[in-house]
């Protein structure tokens, strides 16, 4: 399917839209390639918000956010990914994708295209329910009016949480009706600007509803008789609310390869580093041993397995360690004196080995790594798969939200009694198959199902657990997922800045500095934890409005 050709022009070209006019020069100093920002068309914006926003997903849930849910660990330059040493995060790069797109929109109600406005509200969605997921409160309703002066413009109020979610779901309504017609009923798509779907209108449309669905969910700690009405009223009308049901539907964006700037992260074409970025991240060994006992085929796709397995032989003579045949053998007194030093035992797995969360201030030396420099090969470990080397491919993408995410919100509804169709079994496993088609292994379907682990058994944790699963490079709907409900079940690491896993980000302090007072507002309607201090209750682990009195996650 087309997606990023010609990215680059694509991304280039909304620039010249915010350079400003001026209209006191001569004409012969008006740059003739610009385009004026009045007659701009909407779709010279529509590559820039799709791809931006994608990339924030992957930016978190293959940065740090999985490091939080323990999908991956890093084994140098840690702090932050392991250990949660976070303290300043901004939210400019959302606000700034919330700005191309309000010009966007204004632009499609202008000239009347009403499957733009649609996309517009998606994304407009997508995004605030982003900022407000990560963060808490925050400017809403009076955002993106700083060109129009006044402090109220310039400094503006930050929003409830609850406002947000509700203009968020009020806006996915709207969108839904603004795409409900048939795809020749609208004019000016261009099917090459739009990188996601190529201009098509139903896509879209499933897309606006799935994301409904996952923000009436994210209510039903919170506001359940909401989030149930809301749930039974999309489930309960397919041709009214379509949905992301089958992975060829999926909202997911490939990368195109062609530079540092629309790459896979971490590549080691255009990383930059040498190869360092990408070796440094390695799965995580909370991850690694779910997989491996579910006798789950993802594994092999995500990681590689260990270059070199360990043999602990206890007939060896003390300070015994030889490689033989591509096997080190290591005699009974070393694995003790590692174990002394860094209280874990080896890890023996002949095939694959993750990191223990957090498990060290010296991440490196696990499992007896003789290469202890910062971001080493680890022969004993276990490196993501070498597809995530590359600039693009097949099934590097950012997974803005996919069919299997959909089944297992329909699933954990049901569960709770709630119509939606099918039954919880029904929707459990055809998120399981959903996943595992996208990863490329939906043969292996029936034999997984038929497993004792993976087979159905009726509990919120086990379709929690898969749902973390099929969350792989998109962890931050994980880690939603874990502060509404506590699951999966994960335990912070030994060094760690907290002893639990944190639920939000710091406001930044550029943020309280210039907008002191409504920032400081926000920061006072979080609710302070076991945990809060001593940062004050601008805390990673402070909650905001919507697990405040669920007592959830902790």
């Amino acid at each position: 399917m087309y997606r990023f050709k010609n990215i680059l022009i694509l991304l280039i070209t909304p620039f010249f839209l915010v350079l400003p006019s001026c209209y006191d020069l001569e004409e012969i100093n008006i740059n003739p390639n610009g385009v004026d920002p009045a007659n701009a068309h909407p779709n010279l914006l529509i590559s820039t918000v799709t791809t931006q926003t994608a990339q924030r997903v992957v930016d978190l849930g293959y940065g740090n956010i999985a490091g939080v849910m323990q999908h991956t660990q890093k084994d140098g330059w840690s702090s932050a990914h392991n250990s949660y040493d976070w303290t300043d995060q901004s939210w400019t790069s959302y606000y700034a994708i919330l700005r191309n797109n309000d010009e966007l929109y204004r632009k499609a109600v202008d000239l009347g295209l009403e499957f733009h406005q649609g996309l517009g509200l998606v994304i407009k969605s997508y995004v605030f329910g982003l900022i407000t997921d990560l963060w808490g409160d925050a400017p809403y309703n009076s955002a993106l009016k700083g060109e129009l002066g006044g402090a109220e413009n310039i400094k503006p109020v930050f929003d409830s949480q609850q406002t947000i979610y509700e203009g968020i779901l009020a806006d996915l309504e709207t969108a839904n009706t603004l795409l409900s017609k048939n795809q020749e009923s609208y004019s000016d798509i261009n099917s090459s600007q739009d990188v996601l779907f190529a201009g098509n209108v139903s896509q879209w449309r499933k897309f606006a509803n799935s994301l409904a669905l996952r923000y009436y969910m994210r209510l039903s700690e919170k506001e359940p008789a909401t989030a149930q009405a809301g749930i039974e009223k999309i489930a309960g009308d397919p041709a009214l609310y379509p949905l992301i049901l089958h992975p060829e539907d999926d909202a997911a964006l490939p990368y195109a390869g062609n530079s540092d700037t629309d790459s896979w992260p971490a590549n080691t074409v255009f990383d930059g580093t040498g190869g360092s970025n990408f070796r440094r991240l390695k799965l995580c060994a909370t991850l690694v041993e779910t997989l491996q006992g579910l006798n789950d085929p993802r594994l092999g796709v995500w990681a590689e397995k260990i270059d070199i397995p360990i043999v602990v032989d206890t007939s060896l003579a003390n300070g015994s360690d030889d490689i033989v045949n591509g096997i080190r053998f290591v005699s009974k007194d070393i694995e003790d004196q590692y174990i002394q030093t860094l209280g874990f035992p080896v890890d023996t797995d002949p095939e694959f080995v993750g990191l223990p969360p957090a498990w060290s201030n010296v991440p490196q030396a696990y499992n007896l790594n003789p290469n202890l420099e910062q971001g080493p090969d680890n022969p004993h470990a276990s490196h993501l798969n070498d597809r995530y080397q590359n600039p693009s491919g097949p099934l590097l993408k950012s997974r803005m939200l996919a069919a299997s995410e959909v089944h297992f919100i329909l699933a954990e509804a049901a569960l709770k009694g709630w119509s939606t169709g099918n039954s919880a079994e029904e929707h459990y496993r055809s998120g399981v198959a959903a996943s595992l088609e996208t990863w490329g292994v939906g043969g292996a379907f029936n034999n997984y199902i038929a497993g004792e682990k993976a087979a159905f058994n009726g509990t919120l944790e086990q379709i929690i657990e898969q749902k973390w699963i099929a969350s792989w490079t998109a962890a931050a709907e994980a880690w939603f997922d874990y502060r509404r409900t506590g699951l999966p079940a994960l335990e912070a690491g030994q060094v760690v800045k907290r002893p639990a896993l944190p639920i939000r980000f710091y406001y930044s302090l550029d943020e309280i500095d210039f907008n002191p007072v409504n920032a400081v507002n926000a920061i006072n309607n979080l609710e302070a934890t076991n945990f809060t201090a001593p940062d004050g209750n601008n805390s990673a682990w402070s909650k905001m409005w919507v697990v405040q009195g669920t007592g959830k996650p902790w």
